[in-house]
């Protein structure tokens, strides 16, 4: 089934959007199209793009799903700015995305679809593809999509409305024939998944694929192909990995790293729900999970388990937030280890909880009761929520203290390459608990990072008292004045110090020009790749991407003050700017974009432009 590269054009990336109702398998063929593009060799980033509705009308536009990625044989950052090709199974998954399709893009429509009912319902008075100059605007494809698969498998044992379901499968095997793409990883998911329970659906779907295929072959219209080369990269083992998957393995190396067991507790919440999900999986790792009834529960087994000697961890997203503050303060104040990962979404409320947003930035750093100062730190990609897990676990476990892990719905279920680490070669993270044997006081302090030692309860002689209520040194309530300000400042010096256990920023270009661009979270791939840009016109920006947010890094500030102008574009109205406009310079220049949509190359680079001399 490999196709002849003779009519290939060669190309060194491409963006790809399928894009129909919830029901039509959107999400499976945009994943199924990702890890053909990863088996053939091809750097990845990708969107999925949900809609909020959990079963809107079909055939609206509440109810339109959509999947972009961007694949190709250089270094990939984000999943593209517009699509180079997009797939609409009807009228509606068109009205939401065309806007986005430049002028000659490939646009391929079931025309099946485009019935006088679904027009309505996406809004259109007359199908837009009788319009001569729609036609003319777009390199379009129209094919009748459920009538070709229900020819496809007239031997197919399915009912008729099964073997329906199975055309996002001939779509995605058309497009396979467009850009070149192997078969064989998805036939084998085809199998893996239905081949023993559900053979006639794994045949069935694997029938459609082939036959999508086969069509893009005898298409005078489908000539058409594109070829993209493999990227290179370093030896090593590779495979796909999402924002939330890398999370879940993180949490788990940094429980082992540390000689600890993991403790799980969460309540079901977009975006973060999967963490749950592929934890509770990992039970053969020693890991725990529970769902609790509701975000306040969670919280608080989290520190019941922190107080057992367990790396205990919780995920949510911002409404959770909120209602878990009053226990984060606890954990604060009784300086307990719980790694607390928040999912950002677009907010406030529900808000926009599919769509993403840099949302609780200051929410995290401020949202408790009296001076409760907590480390917070930010993955800025898919790969990089692994590193961060278990750099969260090595804060949480030295310091003795509650660490927010941030990160957003972008990176969460946004997908990418990630190389498979040595396991020897991971960081090792080293607690201790308080011996027995030894005089034990509650909240004396080790000298270097003012972390308490912890002692499991149940142990002759380390009988102690934690809680809420202020405590002197030895562990007594007290309610003395000159008390409460002294562990206040102890608690804020120990936070601070946290920094100077932190590698010094990397930059990416000079330590000083024109302009520094301050990113953070999932703006990375944006920012880099905009910088990139104009660098290689000779522009002197450059940028930087923080992840350690509270407290910042120690060498943030000379480097803020090296160049003539500073930037922060974030998903959000202007939460870091504001920070770095409290704590250093007044002249930051702010950029924003609250639309639950990621920062495009294209307007990063207008903007940057805007703020630059000339070359």
């Amino acid at each position: 089934m490999s196709p002849s590269t003779d009519s290939f054009e060669e190309i060194e990336s491409a963006v790809v959007r399928f894009a129909g109702d919830s029901g039509d398998g959107m999400q499976t063929v945009g994943e199924r199209f990702t890890d053909s593009s990863a088996f053939a060799g091809n750097d990845i980033a990708t969107l999925p793009d949900f809609p909020a509705e959990i079963r809107a009308p079909a055939g609206t536009l509440a109810g339109v799903s959509g999947f972009q990625l961007q694949f190709g044989s250089r270094e990939i950052l984000t999943p593209g700015d517009e699509p180079d090709a997009l797939i609409a199974m009807n009228p509606a998954a068109l009205k939401s995305n065309i806007d986005d399709l430049p002028e000659g893009g490939m646009l391929v429509v079931n025309v099946d679809s485009f019935k006088k009912m679904n027009l309505a319902k996406a809004g259109y008075e007359n199908s837009p593809l009788e319009d001569e100059n729609f036609r003319k605007k777009y390199h379009l494809v129209e094919l009748d999509l459920t009538s070709l698969t229900k020819v496809a498998l007239k031997e197919s044992p399915l009912k008729p409305s099964d073997k329906s379901r199975c055309k996002n499968f001939f779509a995605l095997g058309f497009m396979y024939y467009v850009y070149g793409r192997p078969l064989e990883p998805t036939l084998k998911f085809f199998r893996d998944k239905w081949g023993k329970k559900l053979p006639d659906l794994a045949e069935a779907n694997s029938t459609a694929l082939k036959a999508g295929f086969n069509l893009g072959d005898t298409m005078e219209t489908a000539r058409n192909r594109y070829q993209v080369s493999k990227a290179p990269v370093q030896a090593g083992v590779y495979r796909k990995i999402s924002g939330n998957e890398a999370l879940v393995y993180g949490l788990v190396a940094g429980a082992k790293q540390s000689g600890r067991e993991l403790l799980y507790a969460g309540y079901p919440i977009t975006p973060a729900s999967p963490i749950l999900e592929g934890l509770s999986a990992l039970k053969k790792f020693g890991v725990k999970t529970l769902q609790a009834e509701d975000e306040i529960a969670a919280m608080g087994m989290a520190i019941g388990a922190s107080f057992a000697g367990d790396l205990s961890v919780v995920a949510t997203s911002g409404p959770g937030m909120c209602l878990k503050s009053e226990f984060i303060g606890l954990a604060s104040i009784t300086e307990l280890p719980v790694v607390i990962v928040d999912v950002q979404r677009g907010g406030p409320s529900t808000g926009l909880p599919t769509k993403t947003e840099q949302s609780d930035l200051l929410q995290s750093l401020y949202a408790r009761h009296g001076d409760c100062p907590l480390p917070v730190l930010a993955a800025h990609s898919p790969s990089d929520c692994f590193d961060c897990a278990i750099e969260a676990s090595r804060i949480a476990l030295t310091y003795m203290t509650p660490v927010i892990l941030l990160s957003d719905l972008y990176v969460a279920n946004g997908a990418e390459p990630w190389k498979i680490p040595n396991v020897s070669e991971l960081p090792s993270i080293k607690t201790k608990f308080a011996n027995p044997d030894e005089e034990f006081i509650v909240y004396k302090r080790d000298p270097e990072t003012l972390a308490r030692t912890q002692a499991i309860p149940g142990q002759a002689g380390l009988e102690h008292r934690i809680g809420g209520l202020e405590k002197s040194e030895d562990g007594g309530v007290s309610y003395d004045p000159e008390n409460h300000e002294k562990m206040s400042h102890l608690r804020t010096d120990k936070i601070n110090g946290i920094a100077e256990s932190y590698d010094p920023i990397s930059i990416q270009g000079e330590k000083e020009g024109d302009l520094l661009v301050v990113g953070w979270g999932g703006t990375y791939g944006a920012i880099s790749s905009a910088t990139k840009a104009l660098q290689d016109e000779g522009f002197a920006l450059s940028c930087i991407h923080l992840r350690h947010l509270n407290p910042l890094p120690n060498d943030l500030e000379a480097l803020l003050s090296s160049f003539k102008k500073v930037i922060v574009p974030e998903l959000n109205l202007g939460q870091l700017s504001t920070m770095l406009k409290a704590k250093y310079i007044k002249n930051i220049i702010s950029f924003n974009k609250l639309q639950g949509k990621p920062f495009k190359v294209s307007e990063l680079r207008e903007e940057f432009v805007t703020h630059l001399s000339s070359k």
